[in-house]
């Protein structure tokens, strides 16, 4: 009998089962391939320090990073990407890299950075999660750490203005928005008619831009005008976390 597996991660709102892309990644592949994870959604009993779920816990180890969970998930025969080419398992190292350097920096800013968002949205919502005190340090901890994640993908010194890249990071992750769109076309997924480890990717980073409710929202308001991405994210909603998000 296989251990159990399972999964400690940000819970959702605004009709997500995740608002955290990290913790939607894992939880959407996890579907993709079949994978039967038990779902801990972290809330004000949690007793962690930090906020670096998701975490992946089984009877003999504890595995954390998206990319690490889902290696592990492909080694345990939990596979969304058994029919790929090796081609396509080239393009999707190549996306997942794009949107790592050209889209987080923006979500990033979106939720943690831009200050109405991060004091009327991100900070409430995600204090609301963790036991106090732990409420009152954690979010400026982590709008700290996307600040230095920022600034790190952007390969500046950490000295370097943050509104002096601000421009240039948005106007990377709308390029990459673009691009994803192209890319997808009129296509069910990214590589046709079953969803793989890419699918995941991009609908973990792009399902939290495209739902929660900001007061600001150059970003939101271009990836509504790319179509075909809002109905892929719609599409892995309601076919994939239906049930899950109804028991809500």
């Amino acid at each position: 009998m296989a251990a159990p597996l399972e999964l400690s991660c940000w819970g959702g709102g605004w009709g997500l089962p995740s608002v955290h892309s990290e913790s939607l990644v894992v939880m959407a592949y996890a579907k993709f391939s079949g994978a039967p994870l038990k779902v801990n959604v972290i809330d004000n009993t949690w007793r962690g320090s930090r906020g670096d779920v998701p975490i992946l816990t089984t009877e003999d180890s504890i595995v954390s990073q998206p990319a690490k969970i889902l290696n592990f998930l492909r080694k345990q025969k939990y596979n969304a990407d058994y029919e790929l080419s090796a081609k396509q398992g080239a393009d999707t190292l190549a996306y997942i890299a794009l949107l790592e350097e050209r889209l987080l920096p923006a979500a990033l800013h979106t939720f943690w950075v831009e200050s109405d968002n991060y004091f009327t949205v991100t900070k409430p919502w995600f204090a609301s999660q963790i036991p106090f005190p732990l409420s009152l340090i954690l979010p400026g901890r982590m709008s700290k750490g996307a600040l230095n994640r920022i600034l790190l993908t952007r390969g500046e010194p950490p000295l370097y203005h943050l509104q002096e890249v601000e421009a240039q990071i948005y106007r990377d992750a709308k390029e990459c928005l673009n691009l994803l769109s192209k890319r997808l076309g009129t296509s069910q997924f990214f590589f046709g008619d079953t969803p793989s480890t890419l699918d995941a990717y991009v609908f973990g980073f792009l399902a939290p831009l495209y739902k929660v409710r900001f007061p600001k929202v150059q970003l939101q308001e271009h990836l509504k005008q790319l179509s075909n991405l809002c109905r892929f994210c719609d599409d892995i909603l309601s076919s994939y976390f239906r049930l899950s998000l109804a028991g809500k």
